[in-house]
């Protein structure tokens, strides 16, 4: 499974295009050619939060500098299995430094595998876990982002905020009953939790 990262671009309080980095891209440089000076706003769709982007140049150098942001996105997991070599199997491990108190590290140092295994193990267990968790406050997150940027000013921002991060749809989107229409659909996208 593959997945592309999608970007939604804002014309003051109307969404103007959603899709990929290069079809925004394209849309906005049309709109700044045909119409003059805008309000326009891009969002990353995965962060919720507002981006610059680089529309200089003939129709043609915007294509050539978003056209990699086209193309599907593999994950990990969909990735072609390579032939195995001989030695060590090469597993992406990228090495960094922890802080841990002493206690800690008496504990790790008596676990099977060492110090390395258990953390990885730990790490793993806690992702299954809590990836529920993990998803809805990446949502929450998310849709803040593009709140504050987009409703910072509007009624009950602050009553939404807190709707939102208590996860109470029923008052979120009474909150934002004020609110056009557009920036309201495309908070209640972003505060969907989606699998990674």
């Amino acid at each position: 499974m593959s997945h592309t990262q999608s970007y939604t671009c804002f014309n003051g309080h109307s969404r103007m295009v959603s899709g990929t980095l290069q079809t925004v891209a394209m849309a906005v440089k049309q709109v700044l050619e045909n119409e003059g000076q805008h309000s326009l706003l891009i969002f990353d769709d995965q962060s919720g939060r507002s981006i610059d982007i680089n529309t200089q140049g003939s129709y043609d150098d915007v294509l050539a500098r978003f056209a990699s942001s086209a193309a599907p996105v593999a994950k990990p997991e969909d990735a072609e299995p390579q032939p195995r070599g001989r030695g060590r199997p090469k597993l992406g491990v990228v090495p960094k430094e922890i802080t841990l108190l002493p206690r800690h590290w008496d504990w790790l140092a008596t676990q099977p595998g060492g110090a390395s295994v258990t953390l990885r193990k730990l790490v793993e267990q806690a992702r299954r876990e809590h990836n529920g968790q993990d998803l809805q406050r990446q949502a929450q997150e998310r849709a803040y982002h593009f709140m504050a940027a987009m409703a910072g000013d509007l009624p009950l921002f602050e009553a939404a905020s807190r709707a939102l991060f208590a996860q109470q749809p029923a008052q979120l989107s009474e909150a934002m009953q004020g609110w056009p229409s557009d920036i309201r659909h495309h908070v209640l996208y972003l505060a969907t939790p989606v699998a990674a």
